[in-house]
């Protein structure tokens, strides 16, 4: 079972960049999918998560209307849309992974991605 993560990298504030979780070893099909960021200084928070199964999707209220989580179950793969970005959303993002509901805690959460780094610059 992995998780890999792509798309993070160096982008301006208002910029946008998509992030992808690639699973491998199991199907998406009946999991509960997250992203979740490590801000230096701060506890991991949960981003956004949706069920892949019937398409309820979360968001943490500081990144609701900017971001977007979406699925691509015949690939496997999760996405992280993030437009409007703020020096604030740099971190690294993890996804993760689980079979049961979607919630916004890292707890439950079976399987995690190594994480990729997001920079915004002001």
């Amino acid at each position: 079972v992995q998780l890999v993560e792509s798309g993070g990298g160096l982008v301006q504030a208002g910029g946008s960049l998509r992030l992808s979780c690639a699973a491998s070893g199991f199907n998406i099909d009946y999991y509960a999918l997250g992203w979740f960021r490590d801000i230096p200084g701060k506890e991991r928070e949960a981003v956004s998560c949706i069920s892949s199964s019937d398409g309820n999707t979360y968001y943490a209220d500081s990144v609701k209307g900017r971001f977007t989580i979406s699925t691509e179950n015949a690939k496997d793969t999760v996405y992280l849309q993030m437009n409007s970005l703020k020096p604030e959303d740099t971190a690294v993002y993890y996804c993760a992974a689980k079979n049961s509901l979607a919630t916004m805690s890292t707890s439950g959460y079976d399987y995690w991605g190594q994480g990729t780094q997001v920079t915004v610059s002001s």
